[in-house]
């Protein structure tokens, strides 16, 4: 069934609820905005038109942009949204809002109107409860900006029909999104899965194991558009970090989702990020300075062992064979091995010879992070590292040292969302690349990585920290 001639309503005209009501309008709906605050419906009117008008000079639409902006009707009036097929909510964060709103929608639309919540942390089973009609009720989480952003969340909670929920997948599709069926639970997917990202950036800040502008370069440097720290600070610390805040709190206190201190003094600051001006990095009109890598000279003598990275081992390609242990490298008498979990102060202790260490990096890396038993085999893996061409960062001996300890942490995370019947791996892998503009799926990488490998990787960090949160996943405990 077509869904062409559905009525879409959506109800706020902040930047989000224009963002939608411009996807349905493109998509050919006749579609209401409603807003209480006739000054905030006149200005989301204007903005409206100015960002459909842009889109249409940008050559982002398929028909004049005045047809798009004629589809569209402005009320401030819920009766205006009787006629309304779908209502998708998008005002506060606030539960008690949101419910009192859905009760005067409720006496004005018919029964068999649905309605969405656009929420990205409320429990949609707990806004369905009380509603006249539970079943026509669930989740469409979509990604600020609306039109530019592919991913919706569809959730569906305890109450919400399957065939409501099948049909608002159907309907994000033929509007051009990637729709994810999704479990109504704390923080739904991106914002579940994602925490790790955030996490491992604050705490490799906190202590030290970098500059802030090298650890974001490193993660840029793995394919990411930014680093932890530089968007943390572009979507505010307080707003970051009151979603930590939430989905560990909805966890009770699960430590995979434990908060950063380094964040939380942030934001008792009040340095929010880019916003007021300070956050990790001062804003003062100017261009972030960029981290400046480390020299790198060259050796003399390289004599490659059986490598395990395939980035490693494209280091290594051109070395001669010798008596070296099993993936490392011998560089000027200092052993190189590819990050693998372990400190390099661990490996020098077990092979009596200093050790070097080179994070995790792949075919499209624009860095290199390396970190040593001493400085000299710091330098030693530098001088391996430089044969990539690419900037190479020291950082602090630590256990699964940057990337490589946030990749597996992120999969760590995509597995238990899995294992919990939040979405399937397929599914996972859609929102975090569509909703959070990852390079590529957490268990994509993961299982190009290798499961057993992953798994081994992930104990020896935890072991290394002493910090069970660093636990292989159940999931990767009963996969290959």
């Amino acid at each position: 069934m077509s869904d062409v001639g559905l009525t879409v309503a959506v109800c706020g005209a902040g930047a989000m609820g224009l963002g939608i009501a411009q996807v349905a309008a493109q998509a050919g709906h006749p579609v209401i905005v409603f807003d209480p605050f006739a000054a905030a419906l006149q200005r989301g009117r204007e903005l409206f038109a100015t960002n459909v008008t842009k889109d249409g000079v940008r050559g982002r639409l398929r028909e004049p942009a005045e047809a798009v902006i004629e589809r569209v009707v402005w009320t401030d009036v819920v009766d205006g949204l009787a006629s309304a097929g779908l209502v998708i909510e998008a005002i506060v964060e606030d539960k008690a809002v949101k419910s009192a709103l859905f009760d005067t929608i409720e006496a004005v639309v018919a029964d068999t109107a649905m309605l969405m919540s656009n929420t990205s942390s409320l429990s949609v089973t707990e806004l369905a409860a009380g509603r006249r009609v539970p079943g026509r009720f669930g989740g469409m989480h979509f990604f600020n900006p609306a039109p530019v952003m592919k991913l919706v969340e569809v959730v569906a909670g305890a109450s919400t029909d399957s065939a409501v929920a099948d049909r608002i997948v159907t309907l994000a599709t033929a509007w051009g999104k990637v729709a994810v069926p999704v479990r109504d639970v704390p923080g739904f997917i991106v914002n579940r899965v994602a925490r790790p990202y955030y996490a491992e950036g604050f705490r490799a800040w906190g202590e030290n194991v970098a500059a802030p502008e090298a650890i974001d370069a490193l993660l840029r440097g793995a394919g990411f558009r930014m680093g932890p720290l530089e968007l943390a600070d572009m979507i505010g610390h307080d707003v970051n970090y009151a979603v930590a805040r939430s989905v560990y709190d909805a966890y009770f206190g699960q430590t995979q989702f434990v908060p950063q201190p380094a964040q939380s003094a942030l934001v008792a600051a009040g340095w929010y990020g880019r916003k007021v001006g300070q956050g990790v990095y001062t804003y003062d009109g100017t261009n972030l300075t960029a981290p400046e890598p480390m020299a790198a000279p060259t050796a003399s003598l390289i004599v490659a062992g059986h490598a395990l990275d395939a980035g490693f081992t494209r280091l290594a390609g051109s070395a001669s064979n010798g008596d070296v242990p099993d993936g490392m490298v011998d560089v000027d008498g200092i052993l190189i091995t590819s990050v693998d979990g372990r400190m390099a102060a661990t490996l020098a202790e077990e092979l009596g010879r200093p050790v070097g260490v080179i994070d995790w990096f792949g075919e499209q890396a624009t860095a290199i992070g390396v970190s040593g038993s001493n400085p000299d085999a710091v330098r030693a893996a530098a001088s391996l590292a430089s044969r990539a061409g690419l900037p190479i960062h020291a950082v602090a001996d630590r256990p699964g040292h940057v990337v490589l300890r946030t990749l597996a942490q992120l999969a760590n995370a995509a597995g238990a969302a899995v294992r919990d019947q939040v979405a399937n791996a397929d599914g996972v892998d859609l929102a975090m690349r569509y909703g959070a503009n990852y390079p590529f799926g957490p268990l994509a990488w993961a299982k190009e990585f290798g499961h057993a490998r992953l798994r081994i990787v992930l104990n020896r960090i935890a072991s290394g920290t002493g910090d069970g949160i660093y636990a292989a996943s159940e999931y990767f405990r009963r996969t290959q």
